[in-house]
């Protein structure tokens, strides 16, 4: 029997394609709420610690809400954890988001919200916890399902960090990356600018002051920023763009008074979120009048959420772990990719842990109206995370 076999004895097919297909069916879209959600909160609790719990394991909920199960020695030296998230897009213009089908055809897939971002991914992590869990592990397992995953912040992971008593030496962030392995991600800071103005009618735009006008010196003075020529050899350079923009009041006729920008700062490995932020300050500090008699809070510039860059060496525990993993369940050699989205593979880097995002699910999928994820690649993905578990205990021993 090989150990591809010894997978699906354990969780067959059918009930690892039912698994994604009762986590897709349970909505827990992103929303204003982020992480404290009653919904992605619900998600977790009545839908993926029960089936947990059925299957034998013992969980628990962080401060968070975060879910936690173990498996193997407590006193185990070493431990290998599996990150994945319940928070999805939200279904947007998605007909049938949740309805959990499985498409026949040549190559049957799954198709609903989230099932190639997060959700497919999550059933492939419970499926190689809970077999890797019932062969009597020699190193500590950690399963934890983040109530994030759509936020953009380390709040959740930092949260599960503290609610364990170790910290893994691996982890696979699971999440759809088309089976290849992130040997480097970049990371994100949200730099929020908000331009302050006088509002009045706008028959006597002289008796105003227009914020929208400095809004278009920030613009235009961070778009001839210069954030360094450092080049990543996988993912090239930083970037700032800008992602958002909002005038007030909203009426009509009006001198607008505040405009509110957001900044999208992308990070290479090794770039430090706090000097990113105080290069746009700088920036903006020397920046000239707009116009006669500004308000003296007329521009302010904060950090808002952020991620860190991560990256992993090509022969360090983790990439061992995962080929020696491939190559016991009978699979090629894994891919590798570097990736320009994170999630927070980069703060348990930060923190001495070998961490990656890999998972079953193309990424040209992810927020598309017909995300989908073939049935092979679920398999596939279950197996690859059950071998790299136990290549993680064999090198532990």
């Amino acid at each position: 029997m090989t150990m591809m076999n010894e997978l699906l004895r354990v969780v067959p097919e059918e009930r690892l394609i039912e698994w994604a297909q009762t986590f897709v069916r349970r909505p827990s879209e992103q929303t204003a709420l982020l992480e404290a959600d009653p919904a992605v909160q619900s998600f977790i609790g009545e839908c993926v610690q029960p089936l947990l719990e059925g299957l034998g394991h013992r969980c628990r909920r962080d401060a968070m809400g975060n879910l936690i199960a173990e498996a193997g020695p407590v006193d185990a030296p070493r431990a290998a954890m599996l990150l994945a998230y319940a928070m999805t897009h939200p279904a947007s213009s998605m007909k049938s988001p949740f309805a959990g089908e499985l498409l026949g055809g040549a190559e049957p897939a799954l198709r609903g919200r989230g099932v190639a971002e997060q959700k497919g991914a999550l059933a492939a992590a419970v499926a190689a916890f809970h077999a890797a869990a019932t062969s009597n592990p020699r190193c500590r397992l950690i399963l934890a399902v983040s109530t994030a995953g759509e936020t953009g912040q380390h709040k959740a992971a930092d949260s599960l960090l503290g609610a364990i008593d170790r910290m893994p030496q691996a982890a696979i962030v699971a999440i759809g990356s088309g089976g290849k392995i992130a040997l480097a991600n970049k990371g994100r800071l949200d730099v929020h600018v908000e331009v302050r103005g006088k509002s009045s009618h706008s028959s006597t735009p002289w008796a105003g002051v227009n914020a929208i006008v400095g809004a278009q010196a920030v613009l235009a003075r961070l778009a001839a920023l210069d954030i360094g020529d450092d080049e990543h050899p996988l993912l090239g350079r930083a970037t700032l763009t800008p992602t958002a923009i909002r005038s007030y009041p909203e009426a009509t006729h009006t001198i607008q008074d505040r405009v509110a920008l957001t900044f999208d700062r992308r990070l290479l490995p090794g770039q430090d979120p706090l000097q990113a932020l105080h290069q746009i300050e700088q920036a903006l500090a020397g920046m000239p009048a707009w116009a006669e008699n500004l308000p003296a809070n007329a521009l302010q510039v904060r950090a808002g959420a952020f991620q860190h860059p991560a990256e992993i060496p090509v022969d360090g525990l983790f990439m061992r772990c995962a080929r020696a993993g491939f190559a016991r369940m009978g699979l090629a050699d894994p891919g590798t990719f570097a990736s320009h989205g994170c999630v927070d593979a980069g703060l348990l880097v930060l923190k001495g842990c070998e961490a990656s995002m890999w998972g079953p699910g193309e990424q040209g999928m992810w927020h598309t109206d017909e995300e989908r994820l073939p049935v092979s690649a679920l398999v596939q993905g279950a197996a690859a995370y059950l071998g790299f578990l136990l290549a993680f205990q064999d090198m532990s021993a």
